[in-house]
């Protein structure tokens, strides 16, 4: 097994990575912009209409922790509503706010443990809330898409001369990395000690992965057998993203962007589902780009407009999020009977 030594090295060369994604994806997001239009979109926003989004935002967390909560009595672990409630909210706080490399979902396993005796279902119930809240995105936007979006995109002109891309500009570059990364990795297959390196990594993943898979069949297989749970769950998932997207439109419209309905519809839940791949810090930057580049080839909308839509977005994220904090430094996540009697409790 690793050293707790090389799980920290790991955990640090991740969070470098991250933040290297996300400076990357921030600089491409700013370059360009007309900063003098950008800052008179933020002066047309009216505070009613950020409190109404923030308002919205954190009631759809809330259905969220709810459908959480319904997966985890099918596993019939029985833990007040309140309880699960703030257990998400603390995931959501180091989800939205928090840089390590610890993610949210992590802790929420964690601390659900500390709730009741079954562990393993407890993590798999985040693992399955994980996966019908990224589902149910997905399928709101292919839905979307079909149904309202598809053939109604507004034509971008294409200018007469286009100016040669990035990719052709720097073609001997990209080259170059692809040719080395695997020469790299073959180099460092020819060594002795990298190849046993690898071959304990690989060890040591398949012993993890092949518990892991025996409870997930487990888990599918107790939720399979209890349909409505499933579906419930997948109503709570569209009822709360679908009142959030509403919410965004009409901030949006506040700040003039003139952008139907549906396309709202297509854009936030892919970029959602975009956002929870770790590959930055929360989707910093790359949800903001994503959002200003698929309004701009959807919608036709100005790069500003939109910029400031997904900057409005991330303020509305960051702030619903910081009651997790509040309830992490109060020791709410915690069953009474730690904070009280420090024993754990079970269920």
């Amino acid at each position: 097994m690793p050293t707790a030594q090389e799980v920290r090295k790991k955990r640090h060369v991740s969070l470098i990575a991250r933040i290297v994604v996300a400076a990357a994806a921030i600089v491409w997001v700013f370059h360009g912009q007309d900063w003098q239009e950008l800052a008179a979109v933020f002066q047309r926003l009216s505070p009613w209409y950020f409190l109404l989004s923030l308002a919205t935002f954190a009631g759809g967390q809330v259905i969220i922790a709810v459908r959480w909560w319904l997966l985890l009595r099918a596993q019939t672990i029985h833990i007040p509503i309140l309880a699960a409630v703030r257990l998400y909210y603390l995931g959501l706080f180091y989800n939205n706010v928090m840089p390590g490399s610890v993610g949210g979902d992590l802790l929420k396993a964690w601390y659900v443990a500390k709730h009741t005796d079954k562990r393993l279902a407890g993590v798999l119930s985040v693992f399955v809330d994980r996966v019908i809240g990224l589902v149910g995105l997905v399928l709101m936007a292919i839905v979307a898409y079909l149904a309202f979006v598809r053939g109604r995109m507004v034509p971008v002109e294409a200018e007469p001369e286009a100016a040669p891309g990035w990719l052709s500009e720097h073609v001997g570059v990209v080259l170059g990395v692809g040719l080395a990364v695997p020469a790299v990795l073959l180099l460092s297959l020819a060594h002795p000690y990298t190849r046993a390196k690898f071959r304990h990594a690989a060890g040591f993943a398949w012993l993890k992965g092949t518990a892991l898979l025996r409870g997930a069949k487990d888990a599918i297989v107790l939720y399979c057998s209890r349909p409505w749970t499933l579906a419930a769950a997948f109503l709570l998932t569209f009822a709360a993203q679908s009142t959030v997207i509403v919410a965004f439109w009409l901030l949006g419209r506040n700040l003039t962007i003139e952008a139907p309905l549906r396309y709202y519809f297509v854009i936030f839940p892919v970029m959602w589902v975009v956002a929870a791949v770790p590959v930055s810090i929360a989707g910093l930057g790359v949800l903001e780009a994503g959002i200003v580049e698929l309004f701009a080839l959807l919608a036709g909308t100005a790069a500003e407009k939109a910029l400031a839509l997904a900057f409005c977005q991330r303020f509305v994220w960051v702030l619903a999020s910081l009651p997790g904090g509040v309830i992490h430094l109060l020791g709410a996540h915690l069953p009474r009977e730690i904070c009280v009697d420090g024993e754990k409790p079970l269920s």
